[in-house]
């Protein structure tokens, strides 16, 4: 075999190793699935889609959770002795899997207002163009409507802890917002705009960034 089709071969051969551990899910996935759904698809609405976000993201909530940063009656037990390696082959797992497709039908003119919201106050500063995250700011394009506007109003409530710094930016934003913006803003995630592709995801003032130089 010559050196040029060894090396075919041998990148065949990586690609299908990492399609093979990009489908196979770690054993600790099982307890995602009641509540997240099939891979991190979650079809209850209130509960948040995992698939998509960052690893880094993933793994930071987890622990945040974990460790009391964060509380919810069915997320804190649920890790509460999973181990930092189980942690982060779950993060890594669910960050290579692929979104699906949303079917939520958008309002125009809510689209509209929620976009001069969005940008009023700058959102796509830290979840980027897209809405697609980065690092420890979450993916929001193609989240559930359910599930964003119920942590615009947590935030308007602030009842998250933790995630200091960024956490009272983002307060401060969610504060000027009223009930009809919060509905406004969460209907640009799904908008589509130019040539009927999803080019940008118009909004969520969930961001919860704090400026950790390392996971541990």
């Amino acid at each position: 075999m010559s050196g040029e089709a060894t090396t075919i071969a041998f990148a065949a051969l990586v690609a299908l190793a990492t399609s093979a551990a990009a489908q196979t899910a770690p054993p600790k996935a099982a307890l995602c699935v009641a509540c997240h759904g099939e891979g991190g698809r979650s079809t209850i609405t209130a509960n948040p889609i995992l698939v998509g976000q960052t690893s880094r993201y993933l793994y930071l909530q987890l622990r945040d959770f974990q460790e009391g940063r964060r509380s919810d009656p069915q997320m804190s037990p649920m890790v509460k002795d999973l181990t930092r390696d189980e942690l982060r082959e779950l993060a890594d797992w669910f960050s290579k899997q692929k979104p699906p497709v949303q079917a939520f039908k958008v309002d125009a003119e809510k689209a509209r207002l929620g976009k001069a919201k969005a940008d009023e106050t700058l959102c796509t500063m830290c979840h980027l163009g897209g809405f697609a995250g980065q690092n420890e700011i979450p993916r929001v394009a193609g989240q559930h409507y359910d599930y964003v506007v119920k942590q615009l109003k947590a935030g308007l409530a602030v009842v998250r802890q933790g995630l200091a710094r960024a956490q009272e930016d983002a307060a401060g934003v969610r504060r000027s917002l009223a009930e009809l913006e919060v509905r406004h803003i969460r209907t640009q995630v799904d908008t589509p705009w130019t040539n009927g592709k999803i080019e940008r995801f118009w909004a969520t003032l969930q961001a919860e960034v704090l400026d950790r130089q390392h996971l541990e």
